[in-house]
């Protein structure tokens, strides 16, 4: 079952970069601007974050084996759309298709781990799924390069429908119903301040990078999606049978950890965005190379998820915590350093130093902020961490792209030395850019020195909830529920 799972998740969390290196492609492909191409990103992130929040309330509601088929036939339809879309409309609501399985299946396997596996074994079973959660987006874009170089970018879509078909198969003999299912009331009015709060922000956030901040669009989404969350979590805290529980965050473990968790995803995506780009413009690399210096940090990070789940079932969350923001910390200290003469393979081994790092705090924190929380809460807070985390992302991405924009539009020569002098307005083009990435690495840093600061804070025992009530323990044996 815990394979099944696995591989499922994998195709459906790959999918989140796996664009990243085709858009060039696309362009030439349904002559589009840069700006309509970034919609398959975006809307993806859009969706996939709208419906992370609505996770907590179908995994109640669905048994989880009719829950988890239905996630994986939804994104089988949208990857089979994709793979034969003969337009860029019908390619856009295809990933939008895929984004609604992807929000489904991605909090539904963590739910599905931490109640199979008993408090004392959910870091190594955690261990596995951040295993998929970090390897696979940093997967994406290498091997989205490579298949562009060699087939057609319909093939990036091809070679994952099959998988996942061979999944949904699989999971009708091997998934078994282990979430407790009950009626909880639907309130409609928490849907629609839940889809478009987080829906506005995310957009907003993901539209920074190519219209600014000053942009009225920007400003107006970001405001009217916080506004709209803010009304959400006080009628939350009215309802009697909440939509998404933020009494989560009554747990001081579990909102350290939730902070802790996003700090790091901030770290570890705004880093796999800017580093290609830095590769790119200074090196001259091609996508697909920039994007195989990230593979080697990728893999080692997968190789150390289940190592760090394991320590943590032995010795607690502190020490991993403090130990990994101080490697993530010093392992991003030299990026705001380099020079257009920078060896590659330097940056391959900072990276993976950085990965290192990441993989001793994602999982570990995570499970110690799940492990504070009584039974009853724990879809509830997976659902707030992964919202949190979606969120985050997207904010930390926006500010280094913005910070590395503006800096580098600051630093450039005037445009009149490219007629008078061009070799020295190209040098000085190149000293502007590494300002730029310099300036980005330097707010990379900064949130890595806060979390090293937050993870003394951390608690030093794997977390686990002193008292669960009986009502809190579920099992269900024969189809039938027992306590």
């Amino acid at each position: 079952m815990v394979l099944v799972l696995l591989i499922g998740a994998f195709c459906t969390v790959l999918n989140q970069t796996i664009l990243s290196t085709a858009f060039p492609t696309l362009m030439k492909t349904f002559d589009i601007s840069t700006s309509t191409v970034q919609w398959l990103t975006t809307g993806f992130m859009m969706v996939n974050g709208i419906m992370i929040p609505i996770s907590a309330y179908l995994s109640s509601r669905f048994n989880t084996k009719v829950l988890f088929i239905a996630a994986m036939t939804t994104f089988e339809i949208g990857t089979i759309m994709a793979w034969v879309a003969p337009s860029f409309g019908v390619l856009l609501a295809a990933r939008l298709i895929q984004a609604v399985g992807v929000g489904i299946n991605m909090p539904l396997m963590q739910n599905i781990m931490l109640t199979i596996y008993p408090p004392e074994k959910r870091g190594a079973a955690m261990g596995i799924n951040g295993l998929v959660i970090g390897l696979a987006p940093a997967i994406g874009p290498t091997l989205s390069g490579w298949v562009i170089d060699n087939y057609s970018w319909r093939w990036l879509f091809g070679m994952i429908a099959p998988i996942a078909a061979l999944v949904i198969i699989a999971s009708f003999f091997l998934v078994k119903n282990v979430i407790p299912n009950r009626r909880p009331h639907l309130d409609a009015l928490s849907v629609i301040l839940s889809t478009a709060g987080f829906g506005s922000m995310l957009y907003g956030f993901s539209s920074v990078g190519d219209k600014g901040w000053t942009s009225p669009l920007v400003i107006w989404t970001i405001v009217i999606g916080a506004v709209l969350v803010v009304f959400l979590v006080l009628r939350q805290n009215k309802l009697d049978e909440p939509f998404l529980e933020f009494k989560v965050f009554e747990s001081a473990e579990y909102t350290l950890a939730t902070i802790l968790s996003s700090i790091v995803m901030m770290a570890m995506v705004g880093a796999e965005m800017i580093i290609p780009l830095y590769l790119q413009i200074i090196h001259g690399m091609s996508a697909f190379h920039s994007g195989l210096t990230l593979l080697f940090g990728a893999l080692f990070m997968g190789v150390m998820s289940p190592i760090t789940g394991r320590l943590f079932d032995r010795h607690g969350a502190k020490r991993l915590a403090v130990t990994g923001m101080f490697i993530l910390t010093v392992g991003t200290l030299p990026f705001a350093f380099l020079t257009r003469d920078t060896p590659t393979i330097y940056i391959v081994f900072l990276y993976a130093i950085r990965m290192f790092g990441i993989s001793m705090v994602m999982m570990p924190v995570t499970t110690s902020g799940m492990n504070s929380l009584p039974f009853n809460l724990i879809a509830h807070g997976t659902a707030v961490n992964n919202t949190t985390r979606q969120v985050a992302t997207s904010v930390g991405t926006a500010i280094m792209i913005s910070v590395l924009t503006n800096v580098t539009n600051n630093h450039k020569p005037a445009h009149a030395l490219l007629a008078q002098a061009p070799l020295q307005y190209k040098s000085k083009m190149f000293d502007a850019t590494l300002t730029g990435y310099h300036a980005a690495f330097w707010f990379a840093i900064f949130f890595a020195a806060l979390g090293l600061l937050l993870s003394f804070f951390v608690t030093s025992g794997t977390g686990i909830h002193p008292r669960i009530d009986s009502e809190d323990i579920v099992g269900l044996k024969d189809g039938k529920e027992e306590k």
